[in-house]
């Protein structure tokens, strides 16, 4: 990959690690929180449900204005949200505050989220845009590795507001680098200009092309699992295994290492083999760890529901680029708004997951194993059934 690529995939990714540092940051500080804001688990679980739900309705705005004003301008709009919504956080008094807060914050950070994505699209072909996804997942896997150790020490040293004011901070240093270093990726010539109508109707045409649903689905259902992950792991580890805060750091970030090797081995991979066939042999792994997690579960063995946890979560360094990438490959015309599905597909998933977990409550880690078990098996399913479909979309 050239020296500009790489900087390039640098810069995306920092972007693109706004959801992950949004999520993953503020989750050792779960039961501090709840202490201090006089609330259940369940209702800081809420917060984290708001975050994502944000993340999947912002971002099917985000994608048709990118589409039509170009990848920068939408783009300084979502980042000073996610700051100024960050500070604001870092003020809350009480749990619907933090929660409204928390959509607000969200709907900025998908900015990035979704205009990396596309970026990506108007620059490389298939598999380039492979390679690009992976050099993405390798720099924004950093973030899962460090933004629990860094909440931790945080929330240690000044307490879990610090936690937020940090996060209003780097959406402010991400737009400094936005401003500076990114180019314009999408032409004039290129830009659409649909009416509301018309924006609806992409989305239809979008929705209805069962290869693209083949690609994106493979993607977002085992994604379900990661979700029921960052919801479910901090009673499942910290509660019932007794591991401290920073104790689950290291484990959360352990896994986050495995996402980024699955991640450069299948970019080393699709140099020879057909990101086609990659994506298949990942889902049958993804498939096979999610149905061992309720058995470790039901062993009761902290190391091995880590090890059944590292390996669900580690090949999905391989399936979301490879999904990411087939299902954008024939969406040119629509890279904004087809980078917007996927994104919704996946956060929209993981919202109800958290929302559905929030109300069950802690108490159980049952819930969070049928999930995984049940999402990497959906996925591969769902791939296999409509992936021969031709696309639809020119």
């Amino acid at each position: 990959m050239p020296d500009g690529y790489r900087w390039l995939a640098a810069l995306l990714a920092s972007l693109t690690a706004l959801g992950p540092l949004g999520v993953d940051m503020y989750l050792p500080a779960f039961p501090v929180m709840a202490a201090d804001l006089q609330a259940t688990p369940g209702e800081i679980q809420w917060t984290l449900a708001a975050f994502l739900l944000g993340i999947a309705a912002g971002q099917l705005v985000f994608g048709p204005l990118s589409d039509r004003l170009g990848r920068r301008p939408p783009l300084f709009a979502g980042l000073a949200l996610f700051a100024a919504a960050g500070f604001g956080c870092a003020l809350a008094a009480s749990t619907e505050a933090l929660t409204v807060l928390r959509v607000l914050q969200a709907i900025g950070g998908c900015a990035g989220m979704v205009i990396a994505r596309a970026v990506v699209r108007d620059l490389c072909d298939e598999r380039g845009t492979v390679r690009m996804m992976a050099a993405l997942m390798l720099v924004m896997g950093a973030a899962p590795i460090l933004a629990p150790m860094i909440g931790s020490a945080l929330l240690a040293a000044f307490g879990w507001r610090s936690i937020f004011w940090t996060l209003g901070a780097y959406g402010l240093a991400a737009l400094l680098l936005v401003w500076m270093a990114l180019p314009e990726s999408l032409s004039p010539e290129r830009r659409r200009r649909d009416s509301p109508a018309q924006v609806v109707a992409v989305y239809v045409q979008i929705l209805r092309d069962r290869r693209f649903l083949a690609h994106a689905l493979a993607g977002a259902v085992p994604m379900l699992g990661l979700f029921a992950y960052l919801v479910g792991s901090p009673d499942a580890l910290m509660v019932r295994h007794g591991l401290s805060p920073t104790q689950y750091g290291l484990a959360f970030g352990s896994n986050a290492f495995g996402l980024i090797l699955a991640s450069q081995v299948v970019s080393r991979l699709v140099r020879r083999h057909p990101p086609a066939s990659l994506l298949v042999g990942s889902l049958v792994i993804c498939a096979v760890a999610g149905l061992l997690v309720p058995l470790a579960i039901g062993t009761g063995v902290l190391w091995v529901l880590l090890a059944v946890l590292f390996l669900y979560l580690s090949i999905m360094g391989a399936v979301l680029p490879l999904a990411s990438a087939l299902a954008m490959a024939p969406m040119g015309r629509f890279a904004g708004s087809a980078s917007a599905v996927i994104g919704t597909l996946q956060f929209g998933g993981g919202a109800v997951v958290g929302i559905a977990l929030g109300a069950l409550g802690a108490g159980s880690s049952w819930p969070m194993a049928w999930v995984l078990a049940g999402a990497g098996c959906g996925g591969l399913a769902l791939h296999l059934a409509l992936r021969r479909q031709p696309s639809s979309v020119a």
